[in-house]
């Protein structure tokens, strides 16, 4: 049996239009990269550590149970992690990112440490909680 061609009819090579297609992005995911360097390089560092700060104190509250569905998303092991580095993050920018800014942070941080305290089942000794190296004793 002979197939028919139409020797009219485009020809398409799916290896050379899957090379293409892969070209494309990634030279779209390039000139995103390169957009978003620009980008940061021209926000202040202040806005970087509090957004940064924001981020972290985000995910500890949710792992220390204040969010929407505490029973499946409390994991007091990865609120400990998020809290000591949201705690060294605020003492460590703190003078560099103005009192006004720290303040709010602090409040913060010393929300999700007492959240965490309520949370957990054998709490630790006044002083030991997570972030009170660099805060020192929440109650």
């Amino acid at each position: 049996m002979d197939t028919i061609r139409d020797d009219d009819a485009p020809q398409t090579d799916t290896t050379t239009a899957t090379d293409a297609a892969r070209q494309a992005r990634w030279e779209e995911q390039e000139e995103a990269a390169a957009s978003a360097s620009r980008d940061i390089a021209d926000v202040p560092a202040v806005e970087v550590i509090t957004t940064t700060a924001v981020h972290l104190l985000s995910a500890a509250a949710v792992k220390v149970g204040l969010a929407d569905d505490p029973a499946t998303q409390t994991d007091l092991d990865e609120a400990r992690k998020l809290i000591n580095a949201l705690a060294g993050l605020i003492t460590a920018g703190a003078p560099e990112i103005s009192d006004m800014h720290a303040r709010s942070l602090r409040d913060g941080l010393r929300s999700v440490q007492l959240a965490f305290r309520e949370a957990s089942v054998i709490p630790d000794p006044i002083g030991k909680g997570p972030g009170e190296k660099w805060t020192g004793p929440v109650n």
